[in-house]
């Protein structure tokens, strides 16, 4: 069974376990708006809380994944020095651009374009990286007297090094996704026609043989894990190990290994 919604430029698609976010724009050529950044973060929490979906693709139509936010929302705050009063909320909607990096399931960002400012935030985001060959990234804000937005001064690092991460910062220079690949800023470089169907793949075969709670425990992981010493980290996976003897993945996990079949995990967030 598959769903498909459209709204604030944003196409959403379910089917077989993965659900399908496309940044739809063509007149902006995907450049993220107020009311496109807040759906996207929706969209993505929605998911979150679907146990039909196991994993989701993130992608643009056409030529571009997003250049960004779109600019003709920020045309008065060079002369005025007062933002959209959206884009001045409390949180600058850092949530809703984060929203791949915090929600439980695992998000595949398939680059097929042009991928700068907020919409490379939205790329860094993401768990998991596949570019067409030949797309172009620049993180941009220097270029607009910005600084590093929402996150993108942690996130760069991390996926990075330092040193590339300033580099790319303070250049706001362009790179190709052959470079990305280089620079471990993607994980999977391919043909442009191949892109959506290889990141669909993946997201498919994440969502059907690996656990959902696991999946959603791992990210957790990460996020808080990384911030400890190595015996806290430990101390807390441990914690996690022993309160996993006792879930039904485990139990399924071993029996579909066991009978060598795909395995057939209770969804997450639970059905019930």
């Amino acid at each position: 069974m598959s769903e498909t919604t459209l709204a604030e430029g944003i196409r959403y698609t379910t089917a077989a376990g993965v659900g399908t976010l496309t940044f739809e724009r063509p007149d902006r050529h995907n450049a993220m708006d107020p009311a496109m950044r807040t759906r996207y973060g929706k969209v993505l929490r929605e998911a979150e809380q679907d146990p039909a979906v196991r994993a989701v693709v993130v992608t643009g139509s056409g030529r571009s994944f997003c250049p960004g936010a779109d600019l003709e929302a920020l045309a008065g705050i060079g002369t005025t020095g007062v933002a959209d009063e959206d884009v001045a909320a409390e949180d600058g909607g850092y949530a809703d651009v984060l929203a791949a990096a915090t929600v439980a399931k695992p998000v595949v960002a398939a680059i097929n374009g042009g991928c700068a400012g907020l919409g490379f935030v939205v790329a860094c985001a993401a768990d998991v990286r596949f570019a067409a060959a030949g797309a172009k990234f620049t993180t941009a804000f220097v270029r607009r007297g910005l600084i590093a937005e929402y996150g993108i001064a942690k996130l760069l690092p991390e996926l990075v090094g330092r040193g590339r991460a300033l580099d790319l910062l303070l250049s706001g220079r362009t790179f190709t996704a052959e470079q990305a690949l280089d620079y471990g800023l993607v994980q999977e470089v391919l043909p442009p026609d191949e892109l959506l169907a290889a990141a669909t793949a993946y997201a498919g075969e994440l969502a059907t043989y690996s656990a959902p709670r696991s999946m959603a425990l791992i990210k957790e992981q990460l996020r808080v894990e990384a911030a400890l010493p190595l015996a806290e980290s430990a101390r807390r996976a441990t914690g996690l190990m022993i309160e996993s003897f006792g879930h039904p993945e485990l139990a399924e996990g071993v029996r579909s290994w066991n009978e060598r079949r795909p395995p057939a995990f209770p969804p997450y967030p639970s059905e019930s």
